[in-house]
């Protein structure tokens, strides 16, 4: 069976989140006044809800990314370069860094929070040399 994986994120201005994720080079599947969803990959998508939004599904809630960390989306790509160019994309569109580059056992690694303060990571698995 094949899955598709919604990741509900809320963000506190959805223009401006929406703006962020265009500038990464991200497309769009649809969106609303309230939501935009973001497409990751044929069978991810990252669906940005607007804060009054997302706590309308919430069972708790809605808490700062900036006061704690619940969860890194990390993202797959195939090389170094792919992963350096993404995260410098996204420090150029206001991002800020996320510790360092970990370049290690077959994996090279680098994150960044984006303008909500939601933590990411971008991931190539490259074989040692």
């Amino acid at each position: 069976m094949s899955n598709t994986l919604f990741v509900n994120l809320p963000v506190k201005d959805l223009g401006r989140a929406t703006k962020f994720f265009g500038e990464l080079g991200f497309g769009f599947f649809g969106a609303t006044e309230d939501m935009a969803s973001v497409v990751i990959s044929e069978r991810t998508q990252v669906m940005l809800l607007a804060e009054p939004a997302f706590a309308q599904y919430a069972k708790t809630q809605v808490t700062d990314p900036n006061s704690g960390t619940q969860v890194i989306l990390v993202l797959g790509l195939d090389t170094a370069a792919e992963v350096d160019a993404l995260v410098d994309k996204a420090l150029a569109a206001g991002a800020a860094p996320v510790g360092e580059a970990v370049n290690e056992d077959g994996r090279y690694q680098r994150g960044f929070a984006d303008l909500d303060g939601h933590q990411w990571a971008a991931l190539a698995l490259v074989p040692p040399a």
